[in-house]
């Protein structure tokens, strides 16, 4: 075995410029690959991490009525749950309201939530500690979308729980910053006490979001949506982006394999005397065979080497400073941060050389299978069977 990488190696410096264009295509296709299967790693924890902080939770407690793909189920969607079944819970009640900015009207889902609730990583806070008769929070998107900067007054219409239409000013009382658009676009937060006050609707709500210490249970009226069936949708979407993205470097990756498959016909082709003369001095013919094989692998061994001189620079480069995603990308209605942090783990950079190594010995093995049916006499005479 020494002696076959030994004589491997030796071949393959003496192949020069052949053997280095043939690494370089390789080690190319296993930096891509590593760097975008990194990328999609971290946008996937980034997105989990703010969906569960800004808007999942641990999970949400719906009312029946209540479906959030359906925007016609919020004006009936809600009902009471008794005090003693809230217990790490914490109350969210959705109106449907327009709002008046600069003369236009805008319709919007008006969202009334606990003050006193640390389960989101809302800044409730900030509404507590206004002194305005209706404190109001929106997201950035929103007011950019709306034009309002805080301390803004805002025309506010809703409808109580009668459906008389009823109208004030609101205040916004802070702007809050987050990568989750589903707690931004078209919403304005407020107390939900005030909320009950405005509608009439004393103590309901749209649903529960659960903190870490709730264990969900069979409760009339109500159902139970786990953190797990909640991440279903952003799991299906980094799958699919898995899937494109297999499609490109394994394109990347057969482009290389490809050139390592036809020098080693090519090799086979032009060193048949050498062969015949390995055959002559004892080796026998799948020794030969294992010796070509080795030839093709140590590409995969050299295409790592390479690969790690310009790849590990740029891999911690961009998990240092990220990769700026466009502005419309935050409008996609899932979690994408304006900078993802790509995540190279052990377990992806293994992975990855074990492909690339395990592709590269099967598509020389395939070629130097034709060895073992050769007649050396042949070979030394440099003459094909």
């Amino acid at each position: 075995m020494k002696l076959s990488f030994r004589l491997a190696y030796r071949n393959l410096m003496g192949a020069g410029l052949r053997t280095w264009l043939n690494v370089g295509v390789l080690s190319f296709a296993f930096v891509v690959i590593i760097f975008y299967r990194g990328l999609i790693d971290g946008w996937n924890q980034q997105a989990r991490r703010d969906s569960i902080a800004w808007e999942y939770g641990h999970g949400h407690l719906l009312h029946a009525g209540y479906d959030p793909a359906d925007p016609f189920s919020v004006q009936d969607g809600h009902g009471i749950l008794p005090r003693n079944q809230q217990q790490h819970l914490s109350p969210i009640l959705l109106r449907q309201a327009t709002v008046y900015p600069q003369g236009r009207m805008v319709p919007v889902v008006l969202k009334g939530i606990d003050v006193n609730q640390n389960t989101l990583a809302l800044p409730v806070r900030m509404l507590s500690g206004s002194t305005a008769d209706i404190p109001a929070m929106v997201g950035t998107r929103m007011a950019k979308s709306l034009q309002l900067k805080q301390g803004d007054e805002l025309l506010l219409r809703w409808r109580d729980k009668n459906g008389t239409f009823d109208a004030a000013n609101i205040n916004i009382a802070t702007i809050f910053d987050t990568d989750v658009s589903a707690v931004d676009n078209g919403q304005i937060w407020i107390p939900i006490e005030k909320l009950w006050t405005m509608t009439g609707l004393q103590g309901h709500a749209t649903y529960f979001v659960a903190s870490a210490g709730y264990q969900p249970h069979e409760i009339a009226g109500w159902k139970f949506k786990s953190q797990k069936e909640m991440l279903q949708s952003l799991d299906n979407i980094i799958q699919s982006k898995n899937i494109g993205g297999s499609i490109m470097y394994l394109l990347l990756l057969a482009i290389a394999l490809l050139a390592i498959f036809d020098t080693q016909v090519l090799s086979i082709f032009r060193r048949q005397r050498e062969i015949g003369t390995y055959i002559s001095l004892g080796m026998t013919r799948w020794q030969v065979v294992g010796l070509f094989t080795t030839e093709g692998t140590m590409y995969s061994f050299l295409a790592t080497i390479v690969g790690c001189i310009y790849g590990i620079p740029l891999f911690i480069f961009m998990a240092n400073t990220g990769i700026a995603m466009p502005e419309a990308t935050q409008d996609m209605g899932v979690s994408v941060a304006g900078t993802i942090y790509p995540v190279y783990g052990a377990g992806l950079i293994i992975s990855t050389i074990v492909l690339v190594v395990i592709s590269s010995t099967i598509v020389s093995f395939l070629p130097a299978r034709k060895i073992a049916r050769m007649d050396p006499v042949n070979a030394l005479k440099g003459k094909l069977q």
